[in-house]
């Protein structure tokens, strides 16, 4: 087990901050290894890694969708989108150590905000449509969810692996 920083500046370089910008923290990080490899893995190996993690983020995603809209009574839009941004910050958070291998990055990080805006908008907006015009029958709900969830997931996929996780 490393030895803990005894300063402020040690856990800030700890954490990526560069010396002329020490307060600006960078985004929660899980610390799932303490080595992160120089180069991705390979396509196939990205693919497989995107599609369990977005797997668990689905579940994540899905399952307070359902809480929120069953249980708690809110909007189909509102829960919706308080879950798309838990199952995204999930997805986020391991595609970025363990999918693509990529190091902090606070261009990086940005550049994803404005990718989950896209996808927020994409998939809240196409999950609501979808609820409405569908027939009132036990599958609207999760079909709604499936189809505007597969739709981000590509276009996340996409992005991250053409443009997002290729910047240092």
């Amino acid at each position: 087990m490393p030895a803990t920083p005894e300063s402020h500046e040690d856990v800030a370089r700890e954490h990526g901050a560069h010396h002329d910008d020490p307060h600006v923290p960078l985004p929660v990080e899980i610390p799932v290894t303490e080595n992160i490899a120089d180069d991705a893995p390979d396509l196939k190996t990205q693919i497989v890694r995107f599609v369990l993690t977005g797997g668990l983020s689905a579940v994540v995603d899905f399952g307070l969708h359902s809480i929120l809209f069953y249980l708690v009574g809110l909007p189909i839009n509102v829960s919706k989108s308080i879950s798309f941004v838990a199952g995204t910050t999930t997805a986020y958070l391991i595609n970025r150590r363990w999918t693509f291998k990529a190091e902090p990055s606070r261009a990086r990080f940005l550049a994803v905000v404005a990718l989950y805006a896209l996808t927020f908008a994409v998939q809240v907006g196409l999950n609501g449509w979808l609820y409405d015009v569908f027939p009132d029958q036990w599958w609207r709900f999760p079909l709604a969810f499936v189809i505007a969830q597969g739709t981000a997931t590509v276009i996340n996929f996409v992005v991250q692996r053409a443009v997002i996780f290729k910047i240092r």
